[in-house]
């Protein structure tokens, strides 16, 4: 089962991989992974990444991110900026249930999904957004052509992060209707 949600990912970023190929300069360069590096560690911190992570009770999700999901807001300070940080857990393969996400989610976990707000600057027109997306045991995951997805996923694409966010509203958040302003500059 593990191997199907594993190849159900495989192929939607060989799909998205086409599409996200012609922004390539603008994602997962050395600076984006040296980034993501720091933001991953800022997770593992705060308990929201690695092992003896905190847990919630998973609710159901769907492509890309998981069948069963987490979802936690927070903040981190990365490189002196103190910015939103959102973490979403993504569980599997499809028709994974709460009770077995519960009982063993290292087994079930297909990757983390992060948006952290940087600093105003970074790319206003995004909304400042800093995406990533890590294997469970925190390396990033990468596109079929090899690109880390880090940084400004999907942007000037018609699909990846940004491509899909952008659609939420101004927030960029699905997961929520809440306005994160007093989290966020």
């Amino acid at each position: 089962m593990k191997t199907t949600f594993k190849m159900a990912a495989v192929l939607g970023l060989g799909l998205a991989g086409a599409a996200v190929a012609q922004d390539a300069a603008m994602f997962g360069g050395d600076e984006d992974q040296a980034y993501a590096a720091q933001v991953w560690q800022a997770m593992v911190d705060q308990n929201l990444a690695g092992e003896g992570a905190i847990m919630s009770f998973p609710y159901p999700g769907t492509d890309p991110h998981g069948m069963m999901l987490e979802t936690f807001y927070s903040r981190a300070t990365i490189d002196g900026h103190d910015g939103a940080l959102v973490v979403k857990r993504n569980y599997g393969p499809e028709g994974v249930s709460v009770d077995e996400v519960l009982g063993a989610p290292a087994e079930h976990l297909g990757a983390v999904t992060v948006m952290y707000r940087r600093e105003a600057g970074y790319d206003d027109e995004t909304g400042n957004w800093f995406y990533a997306k890590y294997l469970p045991d925190g390396t990033l995951d990468m596109t079929p052509d090899g690109m880390a997805l880090a940084g400004l996923v999907g942007k000037n694409a018609e699909a990846g992060c940004i491509a899909c966010h952008q659609n939420a509203g101004d927030n960029y958040l699905f997961t929520t209707e809440a306005e994160l302003e007093p989290m966020m500059e």
